[in-house]
């Protein structure tokens, strides 16, 4: 595999209109998850990815494996329990606002998922591993298992791959804090927000983000600079890259992991630092054009279209 990865697939229920939850009625059902987003994208853009998780024998988590399976990625090694069950998140939307987010994912099969979980066969056999901040946060057994894949990566040379995604709505910055920062001095690349930067590092500066990370250990650092870009550093070089203008977002959930999906096909093909950071952009932009988490990330065609490195037929 090129990249594999792990973490809690929620099933989402998006409002068919504006406004309060308790005046709302109907609800579109679809996929979420930080680390499911990245490997869907990552498929969609022709590489080989692996996702894994534990899911609830029930409705919901069939769901969640048929779709992830069936936008390519392979799930041969997530696990199903009958004692909880998978997870669900409610968006609630009000005009020209980022959605409120009500999870109902505490004691969820995901935070479950343990070091007997983990299969160092199938780790193995991937080229970089992405992890984020999220799958730490949902319990004990999930912050082991993420330091077990970790053991395993550094044993046989597999790139790490990480993005903090802080949830302050999982866990308090005091418990995130140590905790992040030891992922991050292991990861090979790091994937932080200006916000992220602040609370783990305490400067809101890009430049000063990405020198921190590389002296904690890191070896390439993209700070997500939102509709801006991006600055990208590995210690020798360092450089702006400029975001894609979008007339309109519609919805920007998803949009840091097309980053990441972005910058790994950048990295997984060989490409110069500023190449990766611009395809990151790229698919980081298509992820607003439309409504959901992971809906807007494009095939590499379409990719290539929108970046204007391949004329598009229209009619």
């Amino acid at each position: 595999m090129d990249v594999l990865t792990f973490g809690e697939s929620l099933v989402v229920f998006n409002p068919e209109v504006n406004g309060p939850l308790r005046y709302v009625n109907n609800f579109a059902k679809s996929v979420g998850g930080a680390e499911s987003n990245v490997a869907i994208a990552l498929a969609r853009l022709g590489h080989n990815v692996g996702w894994f998780s534990k899911l609830g024998k029930d409705e919901f988590g069939r769901y969640l494996q048929n779709y992830i399976r069936g936008e390519g990625v392979d799930v041969t090694s997530v696990a199903f329990t009958d004692e909880a069950n998978t997870g669900i998140l409610f968006k609630e939307r009000f005009a020209s606002e980022n959605p409120n987010v009500y999870y109902y994912r505490k004691n969820s099969a995901a935070s479950m998922l343990s070091e007997s979980d983990i299969n160092e066969q199938y780790i193995k056999k991937a080229k970089i591993v992405h992890i984020t901040g999220i799958t730490p946060a949902l319990s004990d057994s999930t912050r082991k298992a993420v330091f077990k894949v970790i053991s395993i990566c550094k044993e046989n040379g597999i790139m790490i791959s990480f993005d903090p995604n802080i949830r302050l709505k999982l866990w308090s910055l005091e418990e995130a804090k140590p905790v992040l920062l030891d992922i991050a001095r292991q990861a090979d690349i790091i994937f932080p927000g200006a916000s992220e930067g602040e609370m783990l590092l305490g400067t809101a500066d890009e430049k000063e983000i990405a020198s921190k990370f590389i002296e904690l250990g890191s070896k390439i650092v993209a700070v997500k600079l939102g509709a801006e870009g991006s600055y990208v550093a590995d210690g020798i070089h360092s450089e702006y890259v400029k975001g894609f203008k979008i007339e309109k977002v519609i919805d920007s959930v998803g949009a840091g992991d097309g980053f990441a999906a972005g910058f790994l096909s950048g990295i997984i093909n060989k490409l110069e630092l500023k190449e990766c950071a611009n395809l990151a952009n790229a698919v980081g932009a298509m992820a607003t054009l439309v409504n959901g988490d992971n809906e807007g990330y494009p095939c590499l065609e379409q990719l290539m279209e929108f970046m204007g490195k391949k004329k598009a037929v229209d009619r």
